[in-house]
């Protein structure tokens, strides 16, 4: 079998190569507080785009950190509020730069008696408001963005982050919803807001990252794959550090917004899919993540895939998700 990366032995005992910033764990926990004082304040309303047989569906927006107010669909079986049904609940996010996509791919989950919630994140391809200012370079992206600025609650991804747990509280919140069976799912950015959301709400009870980016982000670099997805690391240190003089320092701040030091956290019963020929996020990278994950977990190689469709993926988190 051809490599771009580690063998699979030596990706099940990878360890990660980005620092850990030393104030790790102070500093999700000031976060989580600032969640804790944000007040959510949902607000559902009937979506005017089409109206399902059997499927009620919302456009729902709430509150995140700073204020802003953050767009997602919601999907919920008809009438199951009025008549005082609970139901397990998925949660879905999209991949970098990307949005929530149409509504009738999303139906299946009601359908089969699901609540489901799918998150535009902020400043990306969707509706999410996004009203974080920064000082320093946006050039090109959300990693490198705050990482100039004096204070590192300012980075975007802790917002994203934080936004993916919000969106899981207020869901849990819903009357016909059952808090304790709630799950979560999604590819590269949408497998990276998987394993941190499952980190940051510990009541999420399964996950299913699909070759989750934002994952170790000197290897990357080191693997001259700084590149497509993580262009803007490659853009930063060119024009903001051409000779690697803060390089430490560099990749100890964005240690902060690194899902592998978020997913000890992680409570869930993880299922990850992972392809061996993946150029845009290393196989190493999510293993960095995956092997700091003490909750039951496993995944799916997909031996000869890169960063695509994987057949039998979306089919298999769904058999997943019905174990909730």
């Amino acid at each position: 079998m051809p490599l771009i990366d580690k063998p699979l032995p030596e990706l099940l005992t990878y360890a990660g190569r980005n620092p850990r910033p030393a104030d790790f764990d102070a500093y999700w926990a000031a976060a989580l507080a600032e969640l804790e004082a944000t007040p959510p304040r949902p607000e559902l309303r009937p979506t005017t785009v089409l109206a399902p047989r059997n499927v009620e569906a919302f456009d729902l927006r709430f509150t995140g950190v700073g204020g802003a107010r953050i767009y997602a669909k919601y999907l919920r079986p008809k009438a199951s509020a009025a008549q005082g049904a609970k139901h397990p609940a998925v949660l879905q996010f999209h991949g970098y730069s990307g949005h929530t996509g149409d509504w009738l791919d999303k139906f299946g989950w009601p359908a089969e008696g699901f609540c489901y919630a799918a998150m535009d994140c902020r400043g990306q391809g969707g509706r999410s408001e996004d009203n974080g200012q920064v000082q320093g370079t946006t050039l090109r992206g959300h990693i490198i963005r705050g990482l100039d600025d004096p204070d590192p609650r300012r980075l975007a991804f802790r917002q994203i982050f934080l936004d993916a747990a919000q969106l899981a509280r207020v869901v849990m919140g819903f009357a016909e919803v059952d808090a304790g069976r709630v799950g979560c799912f999604g590819a590269s950015q949408g497998g990276a807001l998987s394993i941190a959301c499952a980190a940051l709400e510990p009541r999420i009870r399964r996950t299913a990252p699909v070759f989750p980016f934002l994952c170790d982000y000197q290897r990357v670099w080191e693997m001259d794959l700084a590149k497509d997805a993580y262009e803007e690391l490659r853009l930063y240190f060119r024009n903001h550090d051409p000779r690697h003089e803060r390089e430490a320092e560099i990749f100890t701040r964005l240690g902060y917004i690194d899902v592998q030091h978020l997913a000890p956290r992680v409570r869930a019963e993880t299922l990850m899919f992972t392809s061996l020929m993946d150029t845009l996020c290393p196989p190493s990278s999510q293993f960095a993540a995956y092997n700091k994950i003490t909750a039951k977990k496993d995944f799916v190689l997909y031996p000869d895939f890169g960063h695509e469709p994987l057949p039998g993926q979306i089919d298999r988190t769904f058999s997943f998700m019905r174990g909730l």
